[in-house]
Formats: C-alpha cells, sequence, structure tokens
C-alpha cells in the first residue's frame, strides 16, 4: 500500500469516529428530552463505562502507529504542531494500554489531561490551517515544511492530520469521561 492508500485509510478511520462521537451525542441530547432516549443513553455509558479504557487505548495506539507511518513509511516530515500533539499522544497509548491490561482506572485524571492538552493543541494546527496567518511569519506551521501544503492535506475537504488527531482525542476524553456513574433518572 501507498502513503495516500493508508493516508485514506486513516482518513475513513476518522470518519467512522466521527460519526459514532455524533451518534453518542444526538443520545445524550436526546436523553435529557425523552424518557425513550434515557435507556440507550445509560447503557452506551455502561458499556464506556466497562470497556472505556481499553477502548481510549486502542485509539491512542491506533494514532500513534498512524502517525509513526506516515512519518517513518510515508516520509512525511512533521512540523512543531504535529511534534506537540504526538507528545500528548504517544504517552497515553502507552499508559492507556498498561492501564486497560491491569484494568486500572487510577490513570484516568492524567490521561484526561495529556488527551485535553493534545486536544487544544490539535484544534489550534486545525485553524493555523485554515487560517495560516494566524501563525505569524510565514503563515504556516512550520516555514520548512507547512502542513496544508502536503500532497493530500484536506480529504472530503476537512480531514487533515491534525483533524485525525484531534478526533483521536476526543474519542479518548468521551471514552475516559464516561467513567462517572450514570445519572439516575427520576
Amino acid at each position: 500500500m501507498t502513503v495516500a492508500d493508508w493516508y485514506r485509510y486513516f482518513t475513513w478511520l476518522t470518519l467512522v469516529a466521527q460519526a459514532v462521537l455524533l451518534v453518542v451525542v444526538v443520545v445524550a441530547i436526546a436523553s435529557r428530552v425523552s424518557r425513550d432516549w434515557r435507556h440507550r443513553h445509560d447503557t452506551i455509558r455502561s458499556m464506556l463505562a466497562d470497556q472505556g479504557l481499553a477502548l481510549a487505548a486502542i485509539v491512542a495506539s491506533v494514532a500513534t502507529a498512524g502517525s509513526l507511518y506516515l512519518s517513518e513509511g510515508g516520509h512525511l516530515v512533521p512540523c512543531r504542531l504535529c511534534w506537540f500533539q504526538r507528545i500528548a499522544m504517544y504517552p497515553l497509548s502507552v499508559l492507556l494500554t498498561i492501564a486497560a491490561i491491569r484494568r486500572d482506572w487510577s490513570i484516568r485524571p492524567y490521561a484526561i489531561t495529556l488527551a485535553g492538552v493534545g486536544l487544544l493543541i490539535s484544534t489550534w494546527h486545525y485553524v493555523i490551517e485554515w487560517f495560516p496567518n494566524l501563525e505569524g511569519v510565514g503563515g504556516r506551521c512550520d516555514p520548512s515544511n507547512p502542513c496544508s501544503a502536503l500532497p493530500f492535506a484536506r480529504r472530503f475537504g476537512y480531514v487533515s492530520i491534525p483533524l485525525m488527531a484531534g478526533t483521536a482525542f476526543i474519542c479518548i476524553l468521551v471514552a475516559l469521561l464516561a467513567r462517572s456513574s450514570p445519572r439516575r433518572y427520576p
């Protein structure tokens, strides 16, 4: 497979993750309005409370493997902001995998912090892709390697590497934040 094929594969993974996140959000909102949806919402939260750590570990590991492949196998040199996102994602893949194997939820506050910081960086990186003048001189995230100049920077008009990372961080956060006890409805 070529780099473009792998990039297309990661794009589809991102779209599937975004669709799942959209369903979770719709169910959460609908559960506030309708009693019929409350059971679905509690079922999703219960599943994430049981398997959320493993799901977060899988998402972080796939994101880590994907970024390593794109840079090492695909020879796409990461820019400065890509490295900051990696600084947040790479430890998550190791820590969450160990925690999932041990079923140790005590990692939760640290993983939430790392994922939150990574999400903020991904969001800023994505905004800079669309509005390069916000970054300052040169108007690019990295003058020697601007992400916006990649041969396949945006698929479907909006999916890029920072968006892929941001989606992964959101998935990790949702999986870890669902651990709190489900709300009891009157």
